[in-house]
């Protein structure tokens, strides 16, 4: 069934105040059309969702490989208090995603730093979270999950990418869409309190590579390698190496199993 707002709204129940949910047939980007609205005044609880994208983006300016019906693409704005550090965001949201995604009948899910989703080892989905410009304290967050495999998603992406359905199964988009945007909401409320130090013990319990050795890869500096510890109260990530613990807040880099 295709995203529609009445079908999610009536899903939300009570909680559809809390969002103004807006479906695109198709746009270039929902992250970009939604940082065009925050600041042009839209409220916290936007939602921009796209049956297409022609410019989908993930972290480091990557191409999002999408396809109408096969792809949940959709884009949160959220406005916390001015004081609010948005340190650890990606990963809070994540807790959120892995959460909904029990809900409707994915089966567990992984997290690995600081963005992906992963289920049996493979990419089940991303989040790239910017901050609106002139207003730290308000944040875009897109997410895309594959509800199947696009058809024309190239073979090398294939390989390390899963979904939440087989290619002939079916399933609403509208409840995922729904369990989704109910989870983020208690999760941010709990992050605009507590910051993710609340959450960090959730994202501890689906964190993928905990106590495993790990590679971090970047565009601007050789290869490190070392045993992942975690994450620390503030998100960055625990990189043992040598006997020495390290904080890693960047997130331009690539983790990968050593």
């Amino acid at each position: 069934m295709p995203a529609s707002t009445a079908a999610i709204s009536d899903k939300l129940g009570i909680a559809a105040r809390r969002f103004d949910i807006d479906v695109l047939a198709s746009c270039d980007s929902t992250n970009a059309v939604l940082l065009s609205r925050a600041e042009a005044g839209a409220p916290s609880g936007t939602v921009i969702i796209a049956e297409e994208q022609t410019a989908g983006r993930g972290r480091r300016g990557r191409q999002w490989f999408a396809s109408p019906g096969d792809s949940l693409t959709f884009s949160l704005l959220w406005r916390f208090a001015p004081d609010t550090a948005p340190a650890g965001l990606s990963l809070a949201v994540g807790v959120g995603v892995a959460n909904a995604l029990l809900k409707v009948g994915a089966g567990n899910t992984a997290l690995k730093w600081p963005n992906d989703i992963l289920k049996d080892g493979r990419k089940l989905g991303g989040i790239l979270v910017e901050l609106v410009p002139g207003a730290p304290h308000a944040a875009v967050i897109g997410i895309g999950i594959n509800l199947r495999l696009p058809a024309g998603m190239p073979e090398d992406v294939r390989a390390t990418s899963t979904a939440i359905c087989a290619a002939n199964d079916v399933m609403d988009q509208n409840d995922v869409y729904a369990a989704v945007l109910l989870e983020l909401l208690a999760t941010l409320e709990s992050f605009a309190t507590g910051g993710f130090a609340a959450i960090r013990p959730e994202w501890m319990a689906h964190h993928a590579f905990q106590d495993a050795a790990i590679s971090l890869l970047s565009d601007f500096s050789a290869p490190r390698t070392g045993i992942c510890r975690g994450v620390g109260s503030d998100g960055a990530l625990l990189l043992e190496v040598d006997g020495r613990v390290e904080r890693i807040l960047s997130g331009e880099i690539s983790l990968r199993p050593a």
